[in-house]
């Protein structure tokens, strides 16, 4: 696999299999006006996808459809943060203020590339991924600095799903040799500041690990991407070749 091919799956998959945890909670949310909110931001991740996904069939001659619903686990090129189950609404709004502040970083880094493609899919995606960041940081501040029992959740989301941010801005020989790629290396010092200044605000404390997950990029998944996968591929494998 080239490595332009390689680099571009890996963001189109973050984006797909982020959308399909993100759309999981519409119908599901708090209140109504979240189950539109959430869905707006799955669209977005949806809509990111598939640009990268027509950009990356392009490259090897399969198409969008073909790349989400017809590859096997372990060709996914996603984070493992993508594709952790829901979990709780707080959950959800970690998950959301770490992917979508790296993302932020990432795209707005990107519309500077030579790779016309990429920087039009940033200079697009960077201004919806802006609204992500903004509506994960509220929720955040809200339920931290809530009840008792919603600081509790908070912290707790943020804790379970920390280990899992340092594959973010793990680099390797592929975005190394790519000129038209972002090395993630060079986001993490920013997207920590980010980070570390909304958790402090929202009065949890910024979790620490000693061990961090990896292994998405080269295709290792959790145990939860296979049913991810039987549900997001389901239709497709069912009925091959249909259209509508």
């Amino acid at each position: 696999m080239n490595d332009l091919l390689e680099y571009t799956l890996r963001l189109g998959d973050d984006a797909l299999i982020a959308a399909q945890r993100t759309g999981e909670w519409i119908a599901a949310a708090p209140q109504l006006e979240e189950d539109v909110a959430l869905g707006n931001v799955a669209l977005d991740q949806l809509g990111q996808a598939r640009s990268l996904l027509q950009y990356a069939g392009s490259l090897d001659g399969r198409t969008e459809d073909e790349l989400a619903y017809f590859r096997d686990e372990r060709e996914f090129r996603n984070l493992q943060l993508c594709e952790l189950p829901t979990g709780d609404f707080a959950h959800a709004m970690a998950r959301l203020l770490y992917f979508a502040t790296y993302q932020h970083l990432l795209y707005d880094e990107l519309r500077s590339s030579a790779d016309e493609t990429l920087a039009g899919v940033a200079g697009k995606a960077v201004k919806e991924v802006a609204y992500h960041v903004d509506h994960a940081t509220q929720w955040v501040l809200r339920l931290g600095d809530g009840t008792d029992e919603s600081h509790r959740r908070m912290q707790a989301a943020l804790e379970a799903l920390w280990p899992y941010t340092a594959e973010m801005f793990a680099s390797d020989d592929v975005v190394r040799r790519l000129s038209v790629a972002v090395d993630p290396s060079t986001l993490e010092e920013e997207w920590t500041r980010r980070v570390t200044a909304v958790i402090d605000e929202s009065t949890c404390e910024r979790p620490t690990s000693s061990y961090q997950h990896s292994g998405g990029r080269s295709g290792r998944h959790t145990e939860h991407m296979g049913f991810l996968l039987a549900e997001l591929q389901h239709v497709a494998r069912s009925h091959p070749g249909a259209t509508w």
